[in-house]
C-alpha cells in the first residue's frame, strides 16, 4: 500500500503530525509498534504547560552539582552506564547551558510554547476530547522562601510571555485544597493558563480516533527498516517502511519516534546527540480524604502529584539510564516518602510502577524540520519533557513544510544540522 505520508512514532508528536497531515489532504499511515499514546505520552504528568518558557539547563553551580553529586534526590538520578554511553551529548548539554547560550535557547524555545494551548484546543474540538481537559491551571509548590522570591520574580517578568499567575499565601493554598498537609511550605504559585489533563493516554487516542475519521490508517507493527524507494520514479523518490507484517510505501517519511528515533535513522547516516531521561509514575485510589482538584508540583523535591481518571498519579522527576536497562524504583520510593506526608496514599493501583522514557536534546530544544542528507525525510523529536505540551504545534509545523506554506514558528533554531558543526 502506498500513501502519501507515512508517520512513524504514534506518541502525541507523531499522532498530532498524522492528524495535521490527514487533516490538509495527505494520505497518511501512522505506524507504531504500539497503540497510540501508549509510551511516553501515557506516563507524563498530564499537563499542558503554557507557563514553561523557560528550559532545563545542566547545573553549573558547584553546589548543585555537589548536591546531585550522591545520587539519592528526588528530582534527579543518574546510573554509572548511562553516562559513559551518552558522555558527548552530555558534554555538549553542559556547553549548551551558559547563561548566554540559554538566554537565546529559551527565546527560540518560547515560540514553540506560546502556541502550545491554542493548538490543542484545535484538536480537541475536533476530537471531542473536552470532557478530558480543566482549564484552571495547576500549583507550584515551594518549601523555601528563597525559592519562593526567585519563583514570584520569574512568574511577574513571565507576564510579557502571555504566562498568568497568581501568588498564594499558606492560607490560600490550603483553602484550594483542604485534604493536603502543606507543612513545611512557604507558599505556592498557581499557574493559570496551563491546562490539566485527566488522561494524557486518552487524550492522543481521541486524537488519533479523530484521525481515523478523516480516513487515516493506524497500524500497529514494528518498524525494521526504512529505506528509499528504489522502484519510485527519479523525480518522485519516495520511501518504503519494511515492518514485521508488511512493507509499505510513501512520498514523505516523519519520524516521530521520541527516544527510538536515532535508532530509526542511523542506518540512513544520521547519528545525532539525542539521549532518554526516564520517568516513573505510580496511581493511588482516590478516597474522601486524598481527593485534590489541581495538580501540585513539589518545587523543591521534584515531583508531580496530580488527579487522574486511574487515580491521584505520583510523577518523579528524571533519572539518566539506558533505555533497555532494568526498572530501578529507588527514586520512586523516595519521592513517596514526601507525597505521603502531603495527601494520604494507602491503596496502589497497579502492582508496579510504570516507566517511561523522554528523547532530549543537549540544547534543550526539540528536532523539527527535513533531513539534511535525504528529501522528503522529515524529523520530529526529542521534545524533552514537552512532547505532551508541544505535539499539536510541531504536528502544524510538519504538516506546513510538507505542504510548502508559509510556517506559524520559524523552523530554523529547530533544524538537524545545528549539530554539525
Amino acid at each position: 500500500m502506498r500513501y502519501d505520508v507515512i508517520v512513524i512514532g504514534a506518541g502525541m508528536v507523531g499522532t498530532a503530525a498524522a492528524w495535521h497531515l490527514q487533516n490538509n489532504g495527505s494520505k497518511v499511515l501512522l505506524l507504531d509498534k504500539k497503540l497510540p499514546g501508549s509510551e511516553t505520552s501515557y506516563g507524563n504528568a498530564g499537563l499542558i504547560q503554557r507557563e514553561a518558557i523557560h528550559t532545563h539547563p545542566f547545573p553549573r553551580q558547584l553546589t548543585e552539582m555537589v548536591r546531585v553529586l550522591p545520587n539519592q534526590g528526588t528530582d534527579i538520578r543518574y546510573r554509572i552506564p548511562a553516562l559513559l554511553r551518552y558522555h558527548q551529548a552530555l558534554l555538549q548539554y553542559w556547553k549548551y547551558s551558559t547563561p548566554a547560550s540559554v538566554k537565546k535557547i529559551e527565546s527560540e524555545w518560547q515560540t514553540l510554547i506560546e502556541h502550545c494551548t491554542s493548538e490543542h484546543q484545535v484538536m480537541i474540538e475536533e476530537a471531542g476530547a473536552d470532557e478530558l481537559i480543566t482549564r484552571d491551571g495547576w500549583l507550584q509548590l515551594h518549601r523555601s522562601e528563597e525559592t519562593f522570591k526567585s519563583a514570584i520574580d520569574a512568574a511577574i517578568s513571565a507576564r510579557e510571555q502571555g504566562v498568568e499567575h497568581k501568588v498564594l499565601s499558606l492560607d490560600e493554598l490550603k483553602a484550594m485544597e483542604p485534604n493536603a498537609n502543606f507543612d513545611g511550605f512557604v507558599g505556592a504559585i498557581h499557574w493559570l493558563n496551563s491546562w490539566q489533563v485527566s488522561n494524557p493516554s486518552a487524550l492522543v487516542k481521541a486524537y488519533a480516533k479523530s484521525f481515523q475519521e478523516k480516513q487515516g490508517t493506524i497500524i500497529e507493527s514494528n518498524v525494521h527498516q526504512i529505506l528509499p524507494d528504489v522502484k519510485s520514479s527519479a523525480e518522485d523518490k519516495g520511501w518504503q517502511v519494511i515492518a514485521e507484517d508488511d512493507t509499505y510505501y510513501s512520498d514523505h517519511l516523519v519520524i516521530a519516534a521520541g527516544p527510538w528515533s536515532n535508532d530509526l535513522i542511523k542506518p540512513l547516516g544520521y547519528n545525532l546527540p539525542l539521549f532518554p531521561m526516564r520517568g516513573y509514575h505510580q496511581h493511588f485510589k482516590i478516597s474522601d480524604k486524598n481527593t485534590i482538584h489541581h495538580s501540585m508540583f513539589d518545587m523543591d523535591k521534584g515531583f508531580v502529584m496530580g488527579p487522574m481518571q486511574q487515580g491521584i498519579r505520583i510523577t518523579t522527576g528524571a533519572e539518566m539510564t539506558t533505555m533497555n536497562a532494568p526498572k530501578n524504583f529507588g527514586q520512586l520510593k523516595t519521592v513517596l516518602k514526601f507525597a505521603r506526608k502531603i495527601l494520604l496514599l494507602e491503596e496502589a493501583v497497579e502492582s508496579e510502577a510504570w516507566a517511561g522514557s523522554r528523547p532530549c536534546m543537549p540544547d534543550m530544544k526539540p528536532v523539527i524540520g527535513p533531513a539534511d542528507k535525504h528529501d522528503k525525510l522529515w524529523f520530529a523529536f526529542g521534545h524533552s519533557h514537552q512532547g505532551f505540551t508541544l505535539g499539536p504545534i510541531t504536528g502544524r509545523l510538519v504538516e506546513e513544510l510538507i505542504h510548502d506554506k508559509p510556517l506559524t514558528v520559524d523552523v530554523k533554531p529547530f533544524n538537524a544540522t545545528r549539530f554539525s558543526k
